[in-house]
């Protein structure tokens, strides 16, 4: 199947929620005195939670009306996959941009798109002048693996706004000059 890819407009932030986010977690991950520990926690996950969709479409919204960017990847008439970059800078030194959402479908999976995605969302944070991206990342394994893998590493200045509102993710950060 073929999949197109491009910036989606505003009207489309809904279709986020078209991702298929299920998959079975085998283990997550906690933070223990700034060091990753890896603990079995076997579950499925299947999609996402009630009230997900209400919750995030207006903070999405206004994600999108400061400058956010939303870059999806499309087969057929679903949204197979996202990254959406804020557009305001974060941290101390005001010079991250957060890494706001990044999810494929499960079907979608294994096949280099979550890499892809990530790779064009840091091309848009160098343009757009950022230092590093932060993440907060849900803590299951195979979310903190790929980023760990990316090159992403556990952030020694977490966001204090970031860490209230999800404060069980991981909160990464991937230094643009790398």
């Amino acid at each position: 199947m073929m999949i197109e890819e491009r910036l989606l407009t505003r009207n489309e932030i809904n279709k986020i929620w078209q991702i298929d986010r299920s998959e079975i977690i085998e283990a997550t991950f906690s933070l223990v005195d700034r060091h990753l520990v890896l603990k079995p926690e076997h579950f499925e996950a299947k999609g996402w939670p009630p009230g997900e969709a209400e919750k995030y479409t207006p903070i999405l919204e206004d994600c999108y009306d400061h400058g956010g960017w939303f870059y999806g990847m499309i087969a057929g008439q679903n949204l197979v996959g996202v990254a959406v970059l804020d557009g305001r800078f974060i941290g101390r030194h005001k010079d991250q941009l957060q890494l706001k959402f990044l999810h494929i479908s499960r079907n979608f999976r294994g096949k280099g798109f979550g890499k892809q995605l990530f790779k064009l969302a840091i091309a848009e944070a160098r343009r757009r002048g950022a230092k590093s991206l932060y993440i907060s990342a849900t803590p299951t394994e195979n979310t903190i693996n790929f980023y760990m893998n990316l090159g992403c590493k556990v952030t020694l200045e977490p966001d204090k706004e970031l860490l209230e509102l999800e404060p069980e993710d991981i909160h990464l950060e991937y230094d643009l000059g790398a």
